[in-house]
C-alpha cells in the first residue's frame, strides 16, 4: 500500500513441490536456516515458525536466483505507489501485564462465543489438518489440539493466551520500527482526547 508491490514472477508448481518436499523431509527450522544463508535480511524479518513465508522466499530464490530482499530493494527505487498523505496510528498498550489481561479476557470471550464449536465443525469437514496455515492460526491451533486430546481445557486456554501474547509482542516490535507512526495508549483513550490528537496530527 505504501511502497507498491514488488514485481515478482509466479513460481511454477514444480518448484513449489520441491520446496514442500524439502520442508517435509528436513523440517521448517532447517528451511529457515537455508533462507538465512542466501537471504539473511528476509530470514531476520520472517519468524522461524512461519512456514508459509519461509517456503515462499525459498521458492522465489530457487526459481529466479534472486532473493526476496533484492526484489523489495528494486521496488524501493521506484516511485512511491501511494501518492497521498499517510497518517499512521497505532494503539499500543505500554503495560505488558495489562495487555496480557486484555488478551486473556478476549480469548475467554472467544471461547464463550463458540470458538470450540467452530473448530469442532472444521474438524468434521475432513479436508483440513493441523499443518495447514489456517488451522495453525493462534487460537485455532490450540483448540484443535484440545479437541484431539493433546491438551486439557486449562492447558489449551493458557497456551492460546501465551501464543497471543507472543504474537502481540512481535507486532509491537514491528510497529515501533515503522517510520512516522503515532502511538496512542488505549488505556487513556477517550473520544474528546482522540479527536483533539487527530486534529493536531492532521493539521
Amino acid at each position: 500500500l505504501q511502497k507498491g508491490m514488488a514485481n515478482m514472477p509466479a513460481v511454477p508448481d514444480s518448484v513449489k513441490q520441491v520446496i514442500e518436499a524439502e520442508a517435509e523431509a528436513n523440517g521448517i527450522e532447517a528451511m529457515h536456516k537455508r533462507l538465512a544463508a542466501v537471504d539473511p535480511v528476509s530470514a531476520e524479518r520472517i519468524h522461524p515458525n512461519d512456514p508459509q513465508r519461509i517456503k515462499r522466499a525459498l521458492e522465489l530464490y530457487d526459481f529466479t536466483a534472486k532473493t526476496l530482499t533484492e526484489y523489495w530493494r528494486e521496488q524501493a527505487q521506484t516511485e512511491n505507489a501511494f501518492p497521498y498523505r499517510r497518517l499512521k496510528i497505532a494503539l499500543v498498550p505500554p503495560d505488558r501485564i495489562e495487555l496480557r489481561k486484555r488478551i486473556a479476557l478476549r480469548f475467554d470471550m472467544m471461547l464463550k462465543q463458540g470458538l470450540i464449536e467452530e473448530v469442532e465443525g472444521l474438524m468434521k469437514r475432513g479436508d483440513l489438518n493441523p499443518q495447514m496455515p489456517s488451522i495453525r492460526a493462534v487460537g485455532y491451533r490450540q483448540v484443535w489440539a484440545y479437541l484431539s486430546g493433546d491438551y486439557s481445557y486449562d492447558e489449551m486456554r493458557e497456551k492460546a493466551i501465551i501464543a497471543t501474547a507472543q504474537l502481540a509482542k512481535r507486532q509491537m516490535t514491528w510497529l515501533r520500527k515503522e517510520a512516522e507512526c503515532n502511538f496512542i495508549d488505549p488505556n487513556t483513550l477517550n473520544t474528546p482526547k482522540l479527536l483533539k490528537n487527530l486534529k493536531f496530527l492532521l493539521s
